[in-house]
């Protein structure tokens, strides 16, 4: 996945300041890597530290260097660094990018941009925003709602009543995120977070009822653009010998990031929203320590052993 040049120009926002100054023939060239670079050994002849498709953001001292050159042996050492496969040069602290910069990356199909920004300022601010543009993604078919604060990821088979089950704890006072296709985002290497798809955002489909406008039928609180995956609640028939205690924490792998998983049952009868209620507090519960099964398992064997203890004291 990459985002081109021009996106970084035209979408990042303000924040950047950001001017094309020469080189327009290179806006349509990929940024591949969210992590920007300061080529200085690379202009001083050391090309093996360069990585290519990455932004090369030039400060005073890069620049400074430069002028310490001479002028055909500084345009060589740029005409170098723009044909190993830079992405494109950004000269930060509104510094004028000189003629030995512009004109040999003119010439490659490189663009050189300006910033008004300190360096550190702009490789900050840059590197959020191509993180966020270049985080791994997957579409899962699924539902997506907040319950008490935690995002809560719903799957299960076709026709199981994942959206019955997220209405219902709309209806409850939870808010949902997506519907149907959840557009997942690993930001982190271990945070993910979910939306809809931009035509379903803030509707569903109901069996029996078709496409339904969430935010028109409960308002601009039931429904959020987009929420941090914590818990994964998958809605199963009941398997044979599955264990009753709660004892086995199970995970889902989604993009290399393991989350916690649930398997709720799903019988006639069985108030799933409630359920899954009770599994986003419980799992609330045990990231601040306190694991119920566990708790009780320990008691039962406590009181295993103090019986057994009792006994073998006993006179015969």
């Amino acid at each position: 996945m990459s985002v081109r040049v021009r996106d970084l120009v035209d979408h990042a926002g303000p924040d950047l300041r950001l001017r094309l100054v020469a080189g327009a023939r290179g806006l349509d060239r990929p940024i591949a890597l969210p992590r920007l670079q300061q080529p200085g050994l690379a202009l001083a002849g050391y090309l093996p530290q360069l990585h290519p498709d990455r932004v090369q953001v030039l400060g005073n001292s890069e620049v400074s260097y430069l002028g310490t050159l001479d002028p055909a042996r500084a345009r060589a050492a740029v005409a170098a660094v723009a044909n190993a496969g830079a992405a494109c040069f950004v000269v930060t602290n509104d510094t004028e990018p000189p003629a030995v910069l512009t004109e040999p990356a003119e010439a490659a199909g490189v663009a050189v941009l300006g910033s008004r920004l300190r360096t550190a300022d702009f490789i900050r601010a840059a590197s959020a925003w191509l993180e966020e543009q270049l985080a791994p993604e997957a579409h899962l078919h699924g539902d997506l709602v907040e319950i008490s604060g935690l995002g809560v990821l719903i799957l299960g088979k076709s026709g199981i009543g994942k959206s019955e089950a997220a209405l219902d704890l709309v209806s409850r006072g939870h808010r949902l995120v997506a519907d149907d296709v959840v557009h997942v985002r690993r930001i982190s290497p271990t945070v993910l977070r979910g939306r809809a798809a931009r035509l379903l955002e803030h509707h569903m489909e109901i069996r029996g009822l078709g496409v339904i406008d969430v935010e028109a039928l409960f308002g601009t609180l039931a429904t959020l653009d987009e929420r941090q995956i914590d818990l994964v609640v998958e809605l199963v028939e009941w398997p044979d010998g599955a264990d009753r205690l709660g004892l086995v924490e199970g995970t889902y792998a989604l993009l290399e990031v393991d989350v916690p998983l649930v398997r709720v049952p799903v019988r006639p009868g069985r108030t799933v929203a409630m359920l899954m209620e009770a599994a986003a507090r419980n799992h609330l519960l045990r990231r601040r320590g306190r694991h119920s099964a566990r708790g009780f398992a320990d008691r039962i064997d406590r009181e295993i052993a103090s019986r057994t203890r009792r006994r073998a004291e006993e006179p015969s």
